[in-house]
């Protein structure tokens, strides 16, 4: 039974993402749902994209080792998409673009803030190989296969529903993963394993005190998960790319505050099952706590739709990683390429003379770089560090000048490329003097470095040229109605000077 409900939910993924091609006409509906989405649909797929694999099973696994405080990594995650949410997604929905990078481009109007695109690949690519391992790990269980064919599986049917219809395809299959998640957690994993372990009085007299403490999981801990991962959430392509999608500033604004109150929900919910879960069993690992669970003490039939909601939230991630690549691979990395042979780059998204030629690129791309995930998640065992130094280069390199043009009207483009590579070569000395790329220094000291190398050349050279200003402000207060063309201008201007 629970086999026939996990292959089910695969079949349906795939026969989402088909339904999804009807709605794909060119590039706009491809990468960012035509803009369209309302409030519910954006609610579920940004709720979906942000709790992958690491908020669910991860968030049960410290639930289990810390009690309460095991709700902080996924409290972090919900703090980062309340502060995008609240303070900025509304003026980036309003720029009418496709990357982060396009947006460095048009704030301060300098092309070599194109480079960003190249970190930004980096990032959500190991972000896709990541999720990928993590829901090959099920499938080993579930079907008796070995790792290679557990990553064969999953991740040919996320290319194939990806590829079908772009963003539309992956949000109709997140609507889909959003429900599973919220049944399985919230409606049968909490309340079975609340239940099993006798309820608050069960807890409190079999538990140590500690499961009930915040703090159980250490100060510094926490601190660090609030600086990766909740100013993570503000400059990820993955997460913009869904702000991409929202119908209006509105949307973006409330549907995704509603997505993160959700997170929060999310994140409590999975820490009580881990520390009920501690008072009658013993896992060796602790992240197999989730599907030891499922297991041990939940029906047949009900253990399948728990697990077929830890295999939704890995597929989800996956899957907005994997198109957030190819968008970056496609408009950023691929012109800047381009330009360093000597060639002209091809024309991209609203700019594109042929929109189904130009949806059948972005499907190309799509599938060439679901090959490569699938290839580099089968050859390689471990990808924690090469993640996690994406993800410190990410925030390290890229926050501030990010941040400070939406911020500060006095930063220019020369600050902000500086900020970009002093911020980035900080970060990667510090990593290479500590000796452990898992440690929380080089992401303060890249910090540090990049802001102060931004405010400093920022007022050491000449103001951002007033018509690149007018440009960026006529877009965020939203006067104008506008195509992706339409940052050449700003571009030339620059340039030409």
């Amino acid at each position: 039974m629970d086999l026939a409900i996990i292959v089910i939910y695969l079949a349906a993924m795939v026969a989402f993402g088909w339904w999804g091609k009807s709605r794909t006409k060119d590039s706009s509906d491809f990468l960012v749902a035509g803009r369209r989405l309302g409030p519910m649909l954006y609610t579920g797929t940004m709720a979906a994209v942000v709790l992958g694999g690491a908020s669910t099973v991860g968030g049960v696994a410290l639930g289990y080792e810390y009690g309460i405080s095991g709700a902080w990594l996924v409290t972090a995650i919900a703090l980062g998409v309340l502060a995008l949410s609240l303070l900025f997604a509304g003026r980036i929905q309003r720029l009418r673009i496709y990357t982060v990078a396009q947006m460095l481009a048009l704030r301060y109007g300098v092309g070599a803030t194109a480079a960003s695109g190249v970190v930004m690949m980096a990032y959500t690519l190991m972000l896709t190989v990541t999720s990928t391992m993590a829901y090959a790990t099920v499938f080993n269980v579930l079907f008796g296969t070995d790792r290679v064919v557990s990553i064969l599986i999953g991740g040919i049917i996320v290319v194939i529903y990806s590829s079908i219809g772009g963003m539309w395809s992956i949000t109709l299959t997140d609507m889909v993963q959003f429900v599973l998640k919220t049944i399985g957690v919230f409606f049968l994993l909490l309340p079975f394993t609340w239940n099993h372990a006798g309820g608050l009085d069960g807890i409190k007299s079999r538990a140590a005190d500690s499961v009930f403490d915040l703090g159980a999981i250490g100060t510094g801990t926490i601190i660090t998960y609030f600086v990766v991962y909740t100013l993570g959430m503000l400059i990820g392509q993955d997460i913009w790319q869904r702000v991409f999608t929202a119908r209006s500033p509105q949307v973006a604004r409330w549907g995704g505050t509603a997505a993160g109150v959700y997170c929060l929900l999310y994140g409590v919910a999975g820490a009580l099952i881990g520390a009920a879960a501690s008072t009658f069993m013993t896992v060796d690992n602790r992240d197999d706590a989730y599907a030891t669970i499922a297991e041990s003490i939940l029906p047949v039939g009900v253990s399948g739709l728990v697990l077929a909601a830890a295999v939704a939230a890995m597929m989800s991630t996956a899957s907005g990683a994997l198109i957030a690549t190819a968008t970056v691979a496609r408009t950023d990395v691929q012109p800047l390429l381009a330009r360093l042979v000597g060639r002209t780059p091809e024309r991209v998204g609203d700019d594109a003379e042929n929109p189904e030629h130009d949806v059948l690129a972005n499907r190309i791309y799509v599938v060439v770089i679901g090959l490569v995930v699938v290839v580099l998640a089968s050859l390689l065992n471990d990808v924690v560090s090469g993640l996690t130094i994406a993800y410190d280069i990410l925030v390290g390199g890229l926050l501030v000048p990010i941040l400070g043009g939406f911020l500060w009207r006095r930063g220019t483009g020369a600050g902000a490329v500086v900020a970009m590579v002093t911020g980035t070569i900080a970060t990667l000395t510090t990593m290479a003097i500590v000796g452990d790329v898992l440690a929380n220094e080089p992401i303060y000291v890249g910090l540090l470095v990049s802001a102060a190398a931004y405010v400093v050349v920022s007022l050491l050279t000449r103001p951002t040229d007033p018509a690149v200003m007018r440009e960026w402000t006529s877009r965020l207060s939203g006067e104008k109605t506008l195509d992706a063309s339409d940052d050449t201008p700003s571009m030339a201007t620059e340039e030409s000077r």
